[in-house]
């Protein structure tokens, strides 16, 4: 058995991340509409609140990003590159969005653009080393 590489390592805890971001709205949302709504064809369901929308708008946002930045991971795992630039670019990233969906949940102005960026550099640590 081969030992998984520190990116992939990352991706994988990338995911869990998404999933979390993805779970934590919907369990609010049954939650606040009840299990028989949110388990029916929810055709008509209430205006979802402000936190709501807000982790909504976050779960979305670490699904774009993370669309970005897994086949970046994986061109870099097929090509054999592996290096403290890859680790550091995914290190980056994965720690920049978890500050990011924390900043973001809950409502802090101004500094999560800041993690949005040093996740974006990270994905540019990535490509340069696949690049180059």
């Amino acid at each position: 058995m081969t030992e998984t590489s520190a990116e992939l390592t990352i991706l994988v805890w990338s995911v869990i991340l998404t999933f979390v971001l993805i779970l934590v709205p919907a369990t609010q949302s049954v939650l606040v509409n009840g299990m028989k709504v949110m388990t029916g064809p929810r055709d008509n369901l209430p205006e979802p609140g402000v936190v709501n929308k807000r982790l909504r708008r976050l779960a979305a946002n670490m699904i774009e990003n993370l669309v970005l930045f897994a086949p970046l991971v994986l061109a870099a795992a097929a090509a054999g590159i592996s290096n403290q630039w890859t680790v550091l670019g995914c290190q980056l990233f994965l720690g920049a969005r978890l500050i990011h969906a924390l900043v973001y949940a809950f409502g802090i102005p101004w500094i999560r653009p800041i993690f949005w960026a040093v996740a974006v550099a990270g994905m540019g640590m990535i490509a340069w080393q696949v690049l180059a």
